[in-house]
């Protein structure tokens, strides 16, 4: 990946694209993608913290990236807008972890699909104790092992440059997918 041209401010937007995103897995609608420049990991928290006031429960958000990209950063943050008990950690060991509201608000049940296989009945196998459609659902490594969970989804993909370097600057683009998304503004995010 190249290194940006020039250091924009902190998770100022690149511009929408012009077009919905394809997504092969959705055959309904997708929102114009974000683009979003991140320059540290307390950014990355930000954003996922604006990302909580945008969720409520039964939605799902699949994050990919490589490793090291910052799922699990914004996903901390994330956890800390919506509220919830509990560190978020990388549930990588346990695949998944059910972080409980600590208010009103939906929990969070964050999921690290590494090593999933996919589907509907693996999530159910992993013997939750929530319901999915009463939880905010977020799935790292989740690209074509969740999709049919819902047809109403956004995608977070993450990246950054990779190799030895110590470079914080992370490029994420925020695609919303279904009708759920069709009408959300998530250019909100960007700040």
């Amino acid at each position: 990946m190249e290194a940006p041209a020039a250091a924009q401010g902190p998770a100022e937007p690149s511009g929408p694209s012009s077009g919905p995103s394809s997504d092969a897995a959705a055959p309904g609608i997708a929102a114009p993608d974000v683009e979003i420049t991140v320059t540290s990991p307390e950014q990355m928290r930000e954003l996922g913290r604006r990302l909580a006031k945008l969720l409520r429960a039964g939605d799902l958000v699949m994050l990919s990236g490589e490793l090291g990209a910052g799922k699990t950063t914004l996903t901390r943050g994330l956890g800390e807008g919506l509220g919830v008990r509990g560190a978020v950690t990388s549930p990588t060991f346990v695949i998944a972890r059910v972080h409980p509201s600590l208010g009103d608000g939906p929990p969070l049940v964050h999921v690290d699909a590494y090593r999933l296989s996919g589907g509907l009945d693996e999530m159910e196998d992993l013997d939750l104790d929530v319901s999915l459609s009463d939880s905010v659902i977020v799935v790292e490594w989740g690209e074509g092992k969740v999709e049919e969970l819902t047809e109403d989804r956004l995608r977070l993909r993450i990246d950054r440059a990779v190799g030895d370097t110590t470079d914080e600057v992370r490029h994420v683009t925020v695609t919303g997918l279904g009708e759920r998304w069709a009408g959300a503004d998530v250019s909100v995010l960007a700040g």
